[in-house]
């Protein structure tokens, strides 16, 4: 009998022992899992960067005209892939040589039809129509070829370091470009006036204009990329 108490007290003891240890434990949170938010993109401020492309590309006529290398190095990325008119290629250390060296001239360099179109915060694309007036390219052997005309560029931007930079610009020739006048209108003839021979239109003034970088050496056939 002794024997027999013994054997449950022992047996009770060993389950009071084991609910201690695991039953009495509090539950552990095996979920370790977390959901990551991603941050949303800011939304461009179009304004400001149409604001500060447009002021670029209208500063182009005075770079040219006071050779102002250090602001096409500064404009120009090192890496820049510019197409021109006549299909040769160039890149930014041939433009800073150009600029400098005074090898483009005009009577007028106008932009006209400019129209950002900003792609995100640090990337936009801009179209612009320029015309040229009695524009000269003086290339390294002495000889000029004549620019005068109208053209259609394309400049890519992106901005790096908190700098807008021209990455790449493509250039090609109006083959049929608007006047830039209004036609003069005609005089109604007088009442019983005998009709005069025809004469032929006058003649439209010659189109002004700007250039974007792409289109500075445009007929340059012995200039290396």
């Amino acid at each position: 009998m002794r024997r027999y108490l013994s054997v449950v007290i022992l047996l009770a003891a060993m389950a009071l022992l084991a609910f201690s240890q695991f039953g009495c434990a509090a539950p552990q949170n095996t979920n370790t899992s977390t959901t990551s938010v991603a941050t949303p993109e800011p939304t461009p401020d179009k304004a400001a960067i149409e604001a500060e492309l447009i002021k670029i590309e209208n500063d182009w006529p005075r770079i040219i005209k006071e050779r102002d290398g250090a602001a096409v190095r500064r404009i120009e990325a090192d890496d820049v892939f510019l197409v021109y008119p006549d299909g040769q290629t160039g890149g930014k250390d041939q433009d800073v040589k150009d600029i400098e060296a005074g090898a483009l001239s005009a009577d007028s360099w106008e932009i006209a039809d400019l129209k950002v179109n900003v792609l995100d915060k640090d990337a936009a694309v801009v179209s612009l129509r320029n015309t040229v007036k009695n524009g000269k390219y003086k290339m390294a052997d002495g000889k000029t070829n004549d620019i005068s005309g109208q053209y259609r560029s394309v400049d890519t931007f992106v901005r790096r370091n908190g700098q807008w930079q021209l990455v790449s610009s493509g250039t090609v020739k109006i083959q049929a470009p608007t006047a830039s006048a209004s036609p003069t209108p005609k005089a109604s003839p007088s009442p019983g006036a005998t009709p005069a021979a025809k004469q032929p239109p006058p003649p439209k003034p010659s189109p002004a204009a700007k250039a974007s970088p792409a289109m500075k050496p445009m007929s340059m056939p012995t200039k290396s990329p």
